[in-house]
């Protein structure tokens, strides 16, 4: 009960937090709060993933990791080194966003008990996706073959898991439980 108690009082002061800054955003100057509002989601993402590694709960690393690459993203290219980026925003985008899925992974990896290893796709398609708006050529091939294959992927996928239900439950997966007479 008490790990539910601590999680609610950081939920409550995150929530807390959010508002001030939202209220505090009303009453900035316009230019003033356009440059904090660009700060905003890698601040949340940030506070996620403070909060995660603080309680070592998995979940808190989900939002916070999709939160920091968009917030990366977005700071990337409205910052004045978009001017350096050559018109390929987007890609540069889907690159920082990829990686807040990254991080996902990674922070669950070192600080939880569990390690998210599903985040690996979608941030691997994304990342292929941004590669493929800057570079085109290989990337935009793999991109392109992606799109004729992926129902192979399902086709796989389902065969292991019809492979897998049918070998003998051992230690290491669930076993039914044992009927009591």
């Amino acid at each position: 009960m008490a790990i539910k108690t601590k999680s609610n009082l950081l939920t409550g002061l995150i929530l807390v937090a959010i508002g001030i800054v939202a209220l505090l955003f009303r009453w900035l100057p316009d230019a003033l709060s356009d440059n904090l509002g660009q700060f905003l989601l890698l601040g949340l993402g940030v506070i996620f993933l403070a909060v995660g590694i603080a309680t070592r709960e998995d979940g808190w690393f989900i939002p916070g990791g999709i939160l920091s690459g968009l917030g990366a993203g977005v700071l990337l290219v409205s910052s004045p080194l978009a001017a350096r980026l050559g018109g390929d925003e987007g890609g540069w985008f889907l690159l920082a966003f990829a990686g807040g899925w990254f991080l996902i992974p990674l922070l669950t990896a070192i600080f939880a008990e569990e390690t998210h290893w599903w985040a690996l796709i979608p941030g691997g398609i994304i990342a292929v996706v941004g590669l493929a708006a800057l570079y085109g050529g290989l990337f935009a091939s793999a991109l392109e073959w992606a799109g004729r294959l992926w129902p192979l992927g399902l086709i796989i996928g389902g065969v292991l898991l019809l492979w897998q239900s049918r070998r003998p439950a051992t230690d290491e997966t669930e076993k039914p439980a044992e009927k009591h007479a």
